[in-house]
């Protein structure tokens, strides 16, 4: 009867196997590093991701679209003749909530801002035999957080600049959209004023 060769392994053909034994763990060991890295840099992109957008959402209403050197002067063009200018939502608020009527100007670096908007206001206010017991104003594009809380009180108008609104004993009564400024002379928008004031004030 013939006995059954017992497997083994020479010393060469052990070492290699050894080897190649090893060479596999640290593959396979590799390979676990390799995929845990990735899943690392996944959620830490994820989270550098959703980081990005709360601060980008709560720090987009501060943001400044305009260098104070180009809105300074167009600000002037209402504060020098009574206008208050309202930089914090605070502010909006308590205007907002003033005892009587109160007009509130979106002012805006636009064309039609400047062509007929501002001048178109102050005309209305020089010749009108009824005025708002307040006049505000908030910029857009620069003091951000101003606009945003005061087109609050604009609902349901959409957001537009430059825009008027009045508003009497904390309701608004009276809204004039960027549309309505597009197109018009400074004269037509203070004759359509007038009217409004004679009619709210």
């Amino acid at each position: 009867m013939k006995r059954k060769k017992k497997f083994c392994l020479n010393e060469a053909k052990r070492s290699e196997f050894i080897s190649f034994s090893g060479t596999k763990e640290i593959l396979a060991d590799f390979h676990s590093a390799v995929t845990f890295l990735c899943y690392f840099l996944w959620v830490e992109a994820k989270e550098s991701k959703k980081l990005f957008h709360t601060f980008a959402f709560n720090n987009l209403k501060r943001i400044k679209m305009y260098p104070e050197q180009l809105v300074k002067p167009m600000k002037a063009e209402l504060t020098t003749v009574g206008f208050e200018d309202l930089t914090t939502p605070e502010a909006v608020d308590n205007a907002v909530r003033s005892a009587g009527t109160v007009l509130m100007v979106v002012n805006s670096v636009c064309g039609c801002a400047a062509g007929a908007a501002r001048p178109g206001i102050k005309t209305a206010l020089e010749s009108s035999a009824k005025k708002p017991s307040k006049l505000t104003t908030v910029f857009a594009g620069f003091d951000t957080e101003a606009t945003a809380q005061a087109r609050k009180y604009f609902a349901p108008y959409p957001p537009s600049s430059p825009s008027i609104a009045l508003f009497k004993d904390g309701k608004l009564v009276h809204f004039v959209e960027r549309h309505h400024i597009e197109g018009r002379s400074a004269d037509m928008i203070a004759e359509h004023l007038k009217q409004v004031f004679g009619e709210f004030c």
